[in-house]
């Protein structure tokens, strides 16, 4: 699969050469594996394993009802009062991490107001810490472990 710059992790794939999947352990089945997938399968697995954040608090694909309309967070953290703390916004390895980017995450805070705003393409991460009082984000070095949220 792509080479991108998070730990390996054991994925498991399915489907056929022509049609593969991925096993999505937050939704429990297999998705249609394509390059954004293959970041947020990995991803994920590197929030779990390597930065200790509960299964049971993420959640993929994560439906936001705009009036008529739906948006779609990519990955949400929940603290475990089920209250959301962190938006993911996933890319293709291929796609750059651009404002436009953190203005889509940004566009799905104004529904859930959350802690932190993370994006990533498999390559680059990008974590960003919200400061409500001076209504700006400031990025953070790296993407904190669950205990230090």
């Amino acid at each position: 699969m792509i080479s991108i710059n998070l730990p390996h992790s054991n994925i498991k794939i399915g489907g056929t050469r022509e049609k593969p999947t991925v096993l999505d352990i937050l939704r429990h089945r297999y998705v249609t594996l394509t390059p954004e997938e293959w970041v947020r399968q990995n991803f994920v697995h590197y929030l779990i394993s390597e930065l200790h954040y509960p299964l049971g608090l993420l959640a993929n694909e994560v439906s936001l009802p705009v009036g008529t309309k739906r948006l779609r967070a990519d990955s949400v953290l929940y603290d475990r009062d089920m209250h959301p703390r962190m938006i993911i916004e996933y890319k293709a390895p291929s796609v750059k991490i651009t404002p436009k980017v953190l203005e889509q995450v940004a566009t799905y805070n104004l529904l859930l107001h959350v802690d932190y705003l993370v994006m990533s393409n498999g390559l680059t991460h990008y974590c960003c810490k919200m400061d409500y009082e001076s209504k700006k984000y400031v990025f953070l070095p790296e993407i904190p472990a669950y205990e230090n949220l």
